[in-house]
């Protein structure tokens, strides 16, 4: 057994673990942080996607050891004080989830794509979550539901400029 130090949604947990023990397991079992999702255990369906500093990562074939020290974000650790956060919203609000079990995901995914890109196409959208499989949609919801996000995001952050008296940037197209 190894001890290991997690940040986990803001929260540090030290924690003994098995070397070959995948942070899915650490997450669920341990630290009893149940909305990551195990659906296939071979990488493939992207139902346990967390992110690790920040990126996105399959956290059935991500050693728990290797999350030593870092930064872990689940479903979870996105609600902004205590309430759904832009994605979260946008996904209920726009049909972005069928049974619900690969949106934690999804919209894990789709958080860090919104963190790189502000605005991003649906190509783009559709791209970032190729490692995310759905069994229930037909994936234009989910597109729909992060471009509403991003939109959100995008008026959420004007209103706030505006706010502060500084006049949104606008672009010159």
């Amino acid at each position: 057994m190894h001890a290991i130090t997690l940040y986990v949604n803001g929260a540090t947990h030290r924690v003994l673990v098995d070397p070959l023990a995948p942070l899915l397991r650490v997450l669920r079992d341990e630290l009893a942080l149940t909305g990551t999702k195990e659906g296939c255990g071979t990488g493939y369906c992207g139902a346990c996607t967390v992110l690790v500093d920040g990126e996105p990562v399959n956290s059935c074939l991500y050693f728990a050891v290797d999350a030593d020290h870092k930064s872990v974000t689940t479903i979870e650790g996105l609600a902004e004080n205590g309430s759904p956060s832009i994605v979260q919203q946008a996904f209920v609000e726009n049909g972005g989830l069928q049974c619900g079990y690969c949106t934690p995901g999804m919209i894990v995914s789709a958080s860090a794509l919104l963190t790189d890109e502000a605005d991003p196409s649906p190509q783009q959208i559709r791209s970032a979550l190729s490692g995310n499989l759905c069994r229930c949609t037909g994936y234009q919801s989910i597109v729909n539901s992060v471009r509403a996000a991003a939109e959100t995001r995008k008026s959420t952050q004007e209103a706030t400029e505006q706010s502060r008296g500084r006049s949104p940037v606008k672009s010159r197209a």
